[in-house]
């Protein structure tokens, strides 16, 4: 027995001991992956139109003006690196990450509540500003929440499930596929909890909020593919445990 009350060497007390960090891109990933999911559904707090001098409708879709939110820009590549995670990683680590992404969602809207209901300082003068971008809508974060948590595991699913079967062959195929289906999921859950609460009220303006943003997500996936495929590429290259 050491002086420390156990069989342990005391040669492992002459230094400071660290934990070792994995060389896995696992973590950045997820990072990465929950910083996109945050930013998004604080950009989508606010409706944003386009064309709005012009009116084009088929039948009953309106196609001008063009309805979305303010993260339709960004919320395509939380879709992009949910596929590179699920490709590399499969189905439980991916649902893990999303899990994470969940939490910091909900932890950041605790935070943002907690700030809007503290005094504001004589001297502050942007209370109402806070209230309006960053206050917590009970809706958007039920829509955000919902859409993302179903989107992406079903994303995750469909392109595991694929992969399954094609083993390491048509990745364009798993990578469309499954953004299809998890992308319309996500856009419908959404946009059906979230329309009134940034202003939609008409039946047009609502399917044209859920095709416009279904099918800018999908596009972008389409689009941005030869790049996927190269982050994908670049991840298994530097996975060690990848087999």
């Amino acid at each position: 027995m050491t002086e420390h009350g156990s069989n342990t060497s005391p040669a492992l007390f002459d230094h400071a001991a660290f934990a070792r960090v994995g060389r896995s891109p696992y973590t950045g990933i997820v990072v990465l992956f929950t910083a996109v999911l945050m930013i998004s559904n604080i950009s989508a707090t606010k409706g944003i139109a386009f064309f709005t001098g012009s009116e084009l409708t088929v039948g009953p879709l309106q196609i001008l003006p063009i309805i979305t939110d303010g993260g339709f820009f960004l919320f395509p590549l939380a879709y992009i690196l949910g596929d590179v995670l699920s490709e590399v990683y499969g189905f439980a680590a991916t649902r893990r990450a999303v899990f994470y992404g969940f939490g910091a969602v909900a932890l950041s809207a605790l935070c943002f509540w907690i700030t809007q209901q503290l005094p504001p300082a004589d001297f502050y003068a942007g209370q109402e500003s806070f209230e309006n971008v960053l206050g917590v809508v009970p809706r958007m974060l039920i829509a955000g929440l919902a859409g993302y948590a179903v989107g992406q595991l079903l994303n995750s699913y469909v392109l595991v499930r694929i992969k399954e079967r094609t083993r390491e062959k048509h990745l364009w195929a798993r990578l469309i596929g499954s953004t299809v289906v998890g992308e319309f999921a996500d856009t419908l859950i959404f946009c059906s909890i979230a329309a009134g609460a940034i202003g939609i009220t008409t039946w047009a303006d609502f399917v044209n909020f859920v095709i416009v943003g279904f099918l800018w997500k999908t596009l972008v996936e389409i689009v941005v593919l030869p790049v996927t495929y190269r982050v994908i590429a670049y991840v298994k290259k530097r996975e060690p445990s990848y087999a």
